[in-house]
């Protein structure tokens, strides 16, 4: 397997932002295929009564399920382990989204450790994360949300979002925490440079956006997983949002109970 050899992994090492993100986008881009296009295969390499599976997404745009790696440590961070000991468990559609969550995981933990081998520095981090954050999950991708946000871009109305832009639900002490929105800077009225700080670092936890570009777009808080999500990427108005007492996001409502 390419990730267990040392002389493989020696044979690939990116060493420049561009170059970990072209690694992330192959690796990326091979899981997908495995849990979409690829997924009846996959299904079947997932045998229960084998040992433990692991699914390894390769710069190549490949995919692979295999045992792990036996070097301790080994040469990159290992994906989940036992995949294959939950697929009879769930429903197919919901075991997908799972190893597609832990993919996304993974993803991430071989483009910081590459980040922190090669001593990126706190802007070269920065860079690689805002490139990498500009692609949808695999997660949304597998379970279609990247997809129905593509759909909707057409038919959003400018002249709407400015109204519901300008609901103030924050700022009201009795509202919960959940119902609070980035409201829109008015030339009279604006954030205060802590709560501005506060929010720049802020990113929708549905299409990704974030920071001082989109703080005159109403949010609204998870109660479940405590991410924000901007109001229109959930399909949430600012009226309604006055009248839900716990939110829950697409992605928690769809969580089902899962055999331990």
């Amino acid at each position: 397997m390419a990730l267990n050899g040392a002389g493989a992994a020696a044979a690939y090492n990116p060493r420049t932002v561009e170059e970990v993100f072209r690694d992330f986008k192959g690796r990326r881009t091979g899981l997908i295929k495995a849990l979409t296009t690829d997924a009846e295969e996959f299904h079947q390499q997932c045998d229960p009564e084998k040992e433990n599976l692991s699914l390894y997404g390769y710069p190549s745009e490949q995919w692979e399920v295999n045992l792990p790696a036996e070097e301790v440590p080994p040469e990159l961070p290992e994906p989940a382990l036992g995949i294959n000991f939950a697929r009879d468990g769930m429903a197919e559609k919901d075991w997908l989204a799972l190893v597609a969550v832990h993919s996304d995981a993974w993803l991430l933990s071989v483009a910081f450790y590459f980040g922190s081998r090669f001593g990126f520095d706190k802007v070269d981090r920065k860079k690689l994360f805002s490139m990498i954050n500009e692609l949808p999950t695999i997660f949304e991708v597998v379970t279609g949300t990247a997809k129905k946000e593509v759909k909707e871009k057409p038919s959003s109305n400018h002249g709407s979002n400015k109204s519901k832009s300008n609901s103030k639900a924050r700022g009201s002490e009795s509202q919960a925490r959940h119902l609070e929105v980035l409201p829109a800077k008015d030339e009279d009225e604006g954030l205060d440079e802590d709560e501005e700080d506060e929010h720049e670092e802020e990113t929708c936890g549905a299409c990704g956006r974030g920071g001082p570009s989109s703080l005159d777009e109403p949010w609204i808080l998870c109660d479940f997983c405590e991410t924000w999500f901007h109001m229109k990427c959930v399909k949430v108005t600012p009226a309604k949002a006055k009248q839900i007492k716990q939110y829950k996001c697409p992605s928690c409502s769809n969580k089902r109970a899962r055999p331990m």
